[in-house]
């Protein structure tokens, strides 16, 4: 069937399986495919290869990202519910774990039982730098920063952060800073998470 066979191949299908067809395509498709099982099986056929490229071409996201864009829902949240923002100090060689106590101690920074990998709570936010309790259960893979400073405060646990293959053993109390352009990575050394303040700030 000529006709069939041209339809087919003309790429309307293709635009119908992926949400491209106009209403008056969509329209002859469906009715195309109601009359002929060839088209009906065309369009099966394409859904289950694209379905095959989208899998196969996926991105497994980074463990840190869903953890911090949690962190900012429930940030946002938290503020629309009425709570009033705060300003934690800075991070520098200087901090000291008392120094976060006010946010430490909150009722609602806790880890939660179904805790996997990576859990955050955000205590501070503007558009320069953002400040989070945060807890790693194992490890936070390989990354590099080229626009923004990353600052630790180890709170309670141990960790090695590698920077460019250089260790630096850090314990509670610990500060320390990742430079700029440099790759690192964290792995936990304490039988417990670590338990961090973090703080990101736009370099």
């Amino acid at each position: 069937m000529k006709k069939v066979k041209e339809f087919c191949e003309s790429g309307i299908l293709e635009s119908y399986v992926m949400g491209l067809a106009s209403p008056e395509e969509i329209d002859e498709v469906e009715k195309m495919a109601a009359k002929y099982p060839e088209v009906q099986k065309n369009i099966e056929d394409i859904h289950d290869s694209l379905e095959e490229y989208a899998f196969k071409e996926a991105i497994v996201p980074d463990i840190t990202v869903k953890p911090m864009l949690m962190a900012t829902i429930d940030y946002t949240e938290r503020l629309t519910n009425g709570e009033i923002p705060t300003k934690p100090p800075l991070l520098s060689e200087n901090s000291k774990v008392k120094d976060y106590e006010n946010w430490l101690k909150r009722e609602d920074m806790i880890l939660p039982g179904d805790f996997k990998d990576i859990y955050a709570k955000i205590i501070g936010y503007s558009s320069e730098t953002v400040t989070a309790i945060v807890w790693i259960k194992d490890f936070t893979p390989p990354e590099i920063h080229h626009n923004e400073f990353e600052k630790f405060l180890i709170v309670e646990g141990a960790c090695t952060i590698t920077v460019d293959s250089e260790p630096h053993k850090l314990v509670a109390g610990n500060f320390f800073s990742i430079p700029l352009h440099k790759y690192h990575d964290i792995k936990i050394t304490s039988q417990i998470p670590c338990k961090v303040i973090l703080e990101r700030t736009a370099a």
